[in-house]
């Protein structure tokens, strides 16, 4: 198998990822594989290059914590965002966020300020939440081989702006035990996300019109790069216009979420 680490360096130098700044990272590691990739090799590249930095992965678990399963536990919890996510939870990440359904897994100076006040939050995404801090750090997502219709920094616009349109009314909410790495349990209330049909890909089209977004292929696979506080204005600027601009009309391309 051919070294493939030259060319995630060069996605990252092309998609402008700081080695200093805050990184987060959805991935879909399919297609990359057939193509090659190792993923112990991807993986290494990736902490590698933020070795100065923080880099961040979504390790969502709620395919496996539920109303009927209220359980969570930083350690033993298995997600469900991906082989490549997964894995650096398992390998790289110094801590997880403690989230029943939306944790995120991280390493780095900045990981523990912002993967520590997740427990706090009664939406998924909210302020307090990684996806908020990510925002407030200055940091940068980065799509490896994922679509726009993954990125939850849009949930977090959601529950900003408008959280009584797209998570279920506060007589829903739901409260679940979280243990943390050192065994202490805190009990989490949660408001989940409403199924909706949700138009997330014209953020991307916003972005790449107004210069804010790179794009890289590696091989066949599409790597997309922007600034997290760059998409958060461009939405929560649609969302003051019109609360209901995530869902899709009649004839949009749409994904029910």
């Amino acid at each position: 198998m051919a070294a493939k680490a030259p060319a995630i360096r060069e996605m990252l130098t092309r998609l402008r990822i700081p080695r200093d700044g805050v990184l987060l990272v959805h991935s879909s590691f399919a297609r990359f594989s057939r193509e090659g990739y190792d993923l112990d090799e991807v993986l290494e590249t990736l902490v590698d290059w933020m070795s100065q930095g923080t880099l961040l992965m979504p390790s969502m678990s709620w395919r496996f914590v539920k109303k009927d399963r209220p359980f969570f536990d930083e350690k033993e919890t298995p997600s469900n965002t991906g082989v490549l996510a997964e894995t650096f939870r398992k390998r790289f990440s110094t801590r997880r966020s403690l989230h029943p359904t939306h944790s995120v897994s991280g390493r780095g100076p900045l990981a523990e300020r912002i993967l520590a006040t997740h427990h706090r939050c009664v939406t998924p995404c909210s302020a307090e939440s990684p996806f908020g801090r990510l925002v407030e750090a200055g940091g940068h997502v980065l799509m490896f081989g994922e679509g726009f219709d993954c990125c939850t920094l849009l949930h977090h616009c959601e529950e900003i702006a408008a959280p009584d349109v797209y998570c279920k009314p506060e007589s829903e909410t739901e409260t679940y035990t979280c243990r943390d790495a050192a065994g202490q349990e805190v009990q989490v209330r949660l408001r989940r996300h409403l199924f909706l049909p949700r138009d997330y890909w014209q953020f991307q089209d916003q972005l790449a019109a107004r210069g804010e977004l790179a794009v890289h292929a590696c091989d066949s696979s599409m790597c997309r790069g922007f600034e997290a506080a760059r998409l958060a204005k461009i939405a929560l600027d649609a969302l003051k216009a019109n609360p209901r601009a995530m869902l899709a009309v009649p004839g949009q391309r749409y994904r029910l979420m």
